[in-house]
């Protein structure tokens, strides 16, 4: 392809936002993953105790992201509305 490489292309058309999306979403998982689920798991001391709390810490990782998703779109759907309210 004349010796252009794919990638510097594919990477010019990354915008700022899917970027700083990206960041921020590093950093939740990191700060999940940190204050949530290590704690959980190293509060016991049987196998079987340390996969029940890693599957409901990622339970509850599940429920957050879900709160999220619905808090999203329905600031999504009722934009117009609150950008009325808030002028």
């Amino acid at each position: 392809m004349g010796g252009v490489s794919l990638l510097p292309l594919a990477l010019q058309k990354i915008e700022n936002e899917y970027v700083l999306f990206g960041v921020a979403g590093l950093i939740s998982l990191v700060a999940f993953v940190a204050l949530i689920f290590v704690p959980a798991i190293s509060s016991y001391g049987r196998i079987w105790e340390k996969a029940v709390a890693g599957f409901l810490s990622l339970f509850v990782l599940l429920a957050l992201v879900g709160v999220g998703v619905v808090v999203g779109l329905a600031v999504v759907y009722y934009y117009n509305d609150i950008a009325e309210i808030l002028g």
